[in-house]
């Protein structure tokens, strides 16, 4: 059973003259938004899924794995204990061991004893003569501690002393072929066994204190997956350290797809579409490489350049997205109140839940906390001494210019209070007596003087946005721009519900500008798209002109284009999205939406 999010689907032209379509644009991206019951999406279902297997994974690798160096024993017909078969690749295949070698020695305990020479003492005459040899002990390869070989098969190796055959033949006690391997892999599955706690500590309090108030919002949506990734390589960390190629493969390829559900999540905040489409296909290149890597590590050498591709692939999976998302910072439009509070904040928390992951992956020996619980750290330290001042600077900035267009606002309303009181009422006035005095040349230019200063007032301030909404002032709006464009402006509407009188306005002012924009620099047909529901409000206005330059809105300021400028405050100062960008076969597109919070 599914529900709509609160965040609809947005209404935006395909192209100009083209009816209404669903399609993406702005923060957030999808058409609609999917959510379970119980609030879960379907981002967190794979999330949850991929973290169960890593869980029950880990789980019996702690109860019942060990570390696996491929060796399997058998005893042959002289009771000796032997190699029997070698899995391949595992790490005694890659150390050279062959199937028919004999243990002489396996994890300190001596299996086969190997004769050596017996010395006598001293010759008291000739004190630096050799010691005289008095015969070999014992005299043929004997075979010991046959009551524990079922322990010792069983048992991990961590040290192994192995002869062939043909050393037994050809040897003797001054040189036995004997070749020693040592395998701390053992120790290693031992300690990556204490990671598997505090996964699930990470988990529990990742996703307690991400879906808490403590967390910002853009974070609480992505609180399971983000959790998820940054817990997921500790619990797998048993399952790697068996060291098997299906081990070493299923622990990479869990954490690959743990990785995943949140790079997803962190694309979804992508504005532009092309880019969060061609990010969407860098993950899944880097996960593809990701798993190459795994596979190639678990089949060769597990060697630290191999390990450290192995870790960048990974980690960049969730870190790519989550760079690309929160973008570069502009002071410029940090100070001039482009940027508010919440849009700082918001980027510095997807670049950090991105770099989480890798940090947890980096995190990989005992006591599993460094260098994960630095960056921790590290980031309430940004927190609090670093990103909430400039959170602060942008607060402020926004602040003056909500101010500025309040004040702009108030002006407006005032300049036309007193024309429509004042002069204008005068002017009719004046019309009537130069009427009754036979004056028609003069009230005819009163009269048209008239109507201009009621267009003005309409301008500053129209009543029939106040009492009717956007939709019939837009009606207004667009048959006195068509006059002035010399061609068709058409309006489709919808107006299902009114809204907050100051989101309204704003709006209004949005389209103003706009089509201002689009009289001033494209040509007809411009086609203005307007839609009200309960859900939220969705403007589009689109032209049939060259287009305006791609970097026209990052601009705006730098270059006295500041209706560009004043768009983007008056959206920003109601939260809504804005989008101004050149449609690939020419014309400007304008859209804007905003959804109630």
């Amino acid at each position: 059973m599914w529900t709509v999010d609160d965040r609809a689907p947005r209404f935006v032209p395909a192209l100009p003259g083209e009816p209404l379509r669903d399609i993406p644009y702005g923060r957030p991206t999808p058409v609609c938004y999917l959510r379970a019951v119980g609030n879960l999406t379907l981002r967190d279902r794979a999330a949850i899924g991929i973290v169960t297997l890593s869980i029950v994974g880990g789980l019996l690798a702690v109860l019942f794995g060990s570390y696996d160096t491929g060796i399997s024993w058998a005893v042959d017909d002289l009771g000796r204990l032997r190699i029997s078969d070698i899995e391949h690749p595992s790490q005694a295949d890659r150390d050279g061991i062959v199937p028919g070698l004999i243990a002489a020695e396996v994890n300190g305990a001596t299996l086969l004893e190997l004769p050596e020479y017996q010395y006598g003492n001293p010759d008291p005459a000739n004190p630096d003569a050799p010691l005289p040899v008095t015969g070999t002990s014992p005299s043929e390869p004997t075979v010991h501690s046959v009551d524990t070989w079922p322990g010792i098969t069983r048992a991990p190796v961590d040290s192994l002393a192995l002869i062939s055959h043909d050393g037994l033949r050809t040897g003797g006690p001054d040189r036995w072929p004997v070749q020693r391997y040592d395998y701390p892999g053992t120790a290693a599955f031992s300690q990556s066994q204490a990671a598997f706690l505090p996964g699930l500590l990470l988990l529990v309090a990742g996703i307690w204190f991400l879906r808490s108030s403590r967390a910002a919002a853009s974070l609480r949506e992505l609180a399971i997956p983000l959790a998820v990734a940054v817990a997921t390589p500790f619990l797998v960390a048993p399952i790697v350290a068996v060291g098997s190629l299906a081990t070493i493969s299923i622990g990479g390829i869990l954490t690959i797809a743990a990785m995943v559900p949140l790079a997803d999540g962190l694309a979804e905040h992508v504005e532009d579409p092309d880019q969060r489409r061609a990010v969407r296909w860098l993950i899944g290149g880097l996960a593809l490489g990701a798993t190459v890597a795994v596979i190639g590590s678990a089949v060769g050498d597990q060697r630290l350049e191999v390990e450290t591709l192995v870790w960048a692939l990974t980690g960049g999976i969730a870190l790519l997205p989550g760079l690309v998302a929160a973008g570069p910072v502009d002071l410029d439009r940090l100070r001039a109140g482009s940027v508010g509070p919440g849009g700082l904040l918001q980027a510095t928390e997807l670049a950090v839940a991105g770099a989480t992951p890798l940090m947890a992956l980096w995190t990989h020996a005992p006591p599993f906390v460094w260098p994960l619980g630095l960056w921790l750290v590290a980031i309430g330290l940004a927190g609090r001494f670093t990103v909430r001042p400039l959170a602060r600077l942008a607060t402020r900035a926004t602040l003056q210019r909500d101010l500025v267009v309040a004040a702009t606002e108030a002006e407006r309303a005032r300049l036309a209070a007193d024309i429509h009181d004042d002069a204008l009422q005068e002017l009719t006035l004046l019309v009537r007596r130069l009427e009754a005095s036979g004056d028609t040349e003069g009230a005819e230019i009163g009269r048209t003087v008239a109507d201009r200063l009621r267009a003005i007032c309409g301008d500053l301030r129209l009543p029939i946005l106040d009492d009717l909404g956007v939709g019939p002032a837009l009606d207004w709006l667009v048959l006195r721009i068509e006059r002035l464009a010399g061609g068709e402006v058409r309006l489709e509407r919808a107006d299902d519900a009114r809204h907050n009188p100051d989101v309204e306005l704003a709006i209004f002012r949005v389209a103003q500008e706009a089509l201002a924009n689009a009289v001033k620099h494209g040509k007809p047909p411009i086609i203005v798209r307007y839609r009200s529901t309960a859900n939220g409000i969705s403007l589009a206005i689109d032209d049939a002109g060259p287009g305006i330059a791609d970097d026209a809105p990052e601009s705006a300021e730098k270059s006295g284009r500041f209706g560009l400028l004043n768009m983007a405050q008056r959206a920003e100062q109601i939260g809504a999205i804005l989008d101004v960008k050149r449609w690939p076969g020419g014309g400007t597109h304008v859209a804007l939406e905003w959804r109630p919070r």
